[in-house]
């Protein structure tokens, strides 16, 4: 039994957990995220719940896909020019290069694959600069 247990111990861990609401509020394009999962070690997607709480700033990803999920509010998204209305329980995927944002104030949930790079995060107006 103290074998298996010793061993166990040194195996590296296969998951992790957040508590969404613990984490800091970081600014983005797009309101205030809690950004979950995001490491240098994790390169496989991260976990961002967003508050939107006016016109986002339209931006795109060069390399990243994101799946918004509306939680919360209503309003709409805008990808490449064109405008959908949103509300709970919508759920969108943004592709690399399409041009976003949100409109209105909403809580979503977004999952960004691979996972987010601040780097990869692109604006029209400056430059193709982040």
């Amino acid at each position: 039994m103290m074998c298996l247990l010793s061993h166990h111990a040194l195996m590296p861990k296969r998951y992790e957990m957040a508590q969404m609401d613990n984490l800091d509020p970081v600014p983005c394009p797009c309101g205030i995220a809690r950004r979950a999962f995001a490491s240098a070690e994790n390169t496989t997607a991260t976990l961002h719940v967003v508050d939107i709480q006016s016109d986002s700033k339209t931006h795109y990803h060069k390399k990243l896909t994101e799946i918004y999920l509306v939680l919360e509010g209503q309003g709409e998204i805008e990808l490449d020019g064109e405008r959908f209305p949103v509300r709970p329980m919508s759920a969108i995927m943004i592709k690399p290069g399409c041009r976003h944002r949100a409109i209105g104030k909403m809580k979503i949930i977004n999952v960004p694959v691979p996972a987010f790079d601040p780097e990869d995060e692109w604006f029209d107006d400056e430059n193709e600069t982040h």
